[in-house]
């Protein structure tokens, strides 16, 4: 396509790329180039920048967020991964952003009078039948009681535009003691989606 100047529509042009943008200076591979509804910006032959239809966003920019809360207490005596009652949904804007995930919450282990007890978190994509994304955080605690606060964070690759579960997910690995995630609910365990612009 041609450059056009019309003294009604104004001018047009190629739609570019990043490595050769449609409007440029001296520097071939740095510029502006343009998509269906959206204008972008280019360096070095990189894209840096985009505004379209979500507004402005560039890379490692948050995009959005998403915040979940829970005053209920969970308790595990099994090393089978259950629900601790705490989730929440995002829904990507584009299938290449990341989402940071943080999480935290009082953690309770009642030992029970043995020793080499274990208690460990972990956060699943897709709720709870899902896929675990996070990693697992554990807690030990002997033979007296464990009182601490534990926290996730982690920065997952959903590759999707679709609503997205996060699931905190607690179980008692060894040990014969009590693994408690916001115990009683005395507390306020949290969980925080943030989109990440790719």
């Amino acid at each position: 396509m041609a450059i056009t100047i019309d003294g009604s529509s104004g001018i047009a042009s190629v739609d570019g790329s990043a490595g050769s943008p449609s409007v440029r200076g001296s520097d071939a591979n740095s510029g502006i180039l343009y998509a269906a509804d959206a204008i972008k910006f280019s360096t070095g032959g990189t894209q840096r920048a985009v505004i379209d239809n979500n507004g402005l966003s560039s890379a490692g920019h948050i995009l959005q967020v998403v915040q979940a809360t829970s005053t209920s207490g969970v308790n595990s005596t099994t090393s089978v991964y259950a629900t601790a009652g705490l989730e929440a949904s995002i829904t990507p804007t584009s299938s290449s952003n990341k989402v940071l995930i943080k999480m935290v919450s009082p953690m309770t282990g009642f030992a029970g009078g043995t020793e080499h007890n274990r208690g460990s978190l972990k956060v699943y994509r897709g709720g709870s039948g899902g896929t675990s994304v996070s990693g697992i955080l554990s807690t030990y605690y002997g033979e007296d009681d464990m009182y601490a606060d534990a926290s996730i964070v982690y920065l997952d690759s959903p590759s999707t535009t679709s609503s997205t579960t996060y699931t905190v997910m607690m179980a008692r690995v060894n040990g014969s003691g009590e693994y408690s995630f916001n115990r009683d609910g005395a507390q306020t365990a949290t969980l925080v989606l943030m989109e990440v612009a790719g």
